[in-house]
């Protein structure tokens, strides 16, 4: 069967968006239909951005909590059996200062990328099986950009500082779902990891590496190390670098690694085309 999945993984700053970007063009090219879904889109139909998730305890604390707000939430909140999810930044960005900030300070305790890894393992998968059901019907070709190891290692290593089998784990468990579906593993590298997130760094807004700098020394891994600062940063990068080679490894689904060290748009979206031509070419010989 031909591939429903196309998934780009890789460090910051190693052009995933990049990718994921010549990636959805050459399949267009192709005449192939597909959906590109990057990271950060709130309509990504197999994982949760700016989505908290409450049990029907919680959800009533809030409303307690928050009685002017108790008719709204209850409009807004998405209830799937015993769970209830609140898609917050859809609804701050719709409601704006409506939606006041101490009441988003609390919904976002509940974001499901601060919860433990256990429960957001539980509903991402839960999430994946969804939408690998309906992938099935649909004659789309997905792209997803750093939703596959990214998350799982970031929710995994760098926020719970977890066992490495554990995180392992939880990606083979989303490969096993997705399993079906065809799934390419494009793996971005390139050969000096110190030079890339130093260039990332310098052309991005501060914001962004503040936010990141932070993230990655103030918890799990990073606070266990006593890791500090940019360079701090790039260590705990290093120690990412390498778990996220041993699970390419042994994850099983199809997978190629390329190199993007040379920066060169035109010369990697050729080297891209090659491999998708040829995967697509034997997939649909199949």
């Amino acid at each position: 069967m031909s591939s429903k999945l196309v998934l780009i993984e890789g460090l910051p700053g190693f052009g995933k968006t990049t990718t994921a970007g010549l990636v959805h063009e050459i399949l267009t090219e192709m005449n192939i239909k597909s959906q590109l879904f990057l990271e950060g889109n709130l309509e990504h139909p197999a994982d949760y951005d700016g989505v908290a998730y409450f049990n029907e305890n919680e959800f009533n604390t809030l409303l307690v909590t928050h009685e002017k707000f108790k008719d709204v939430l209850s409009n807004l909140i998405i209830k799937q059996g015993h769970h209830y999810f609140l898609e917050y930044r859809k609804i701050k960005n719709e409601y704006g200062s409506s939606f006041p900030d101490d009441l988003l300070q609390d919904v976002v305790k509940h974001d499901i990328y601060e919860l433990s890894l256990d429960q957001n393992r539980k509903l991402i998968t839960d999430k994946w099986k969804t939408f690998a059901e309906n992938v099935l019907r649909s004659s789309d070709t997905f792209i997803f950009d750093c939703c596959f190891i990214q998350n799982p290692v970031t929710m995994g290593m760098i926020k719970h500082d977890t066992k490495k089998d554990d995180i392992i784990s939880y990606v083979k468990e989303l490969a096993n779902i997705v399993e079906r579906l065809n799934p390419l593993l494009i793996y971005i590298e390139q050969s000096d990891l110190n030079h890339s997130f130093r260039k990332a760094v310098k052309e991005r807004p501060e914001e962004w590496s503040e936010g990141f700098i932070e993230y990655y020394t103030n918890q799990g891994y990073g606070k266990n190390h006593s890791y500090k600062g940019l360079e701090g940063t790039l260590q705990i990068l290093k120690a990412r670098q390498d778990l996220e080679a041993e699970i390419v490894d042994v994850v099983n689904i199809n997978k190629v690694r390329v190199d993007n060290s040379s920066f060169h748009l035109n010369e990697y979206k050729e080297v891209l085309a090659g491999i998708l031509s040829k995967y697509f070419k034997s997939a649909n010989e199949e």
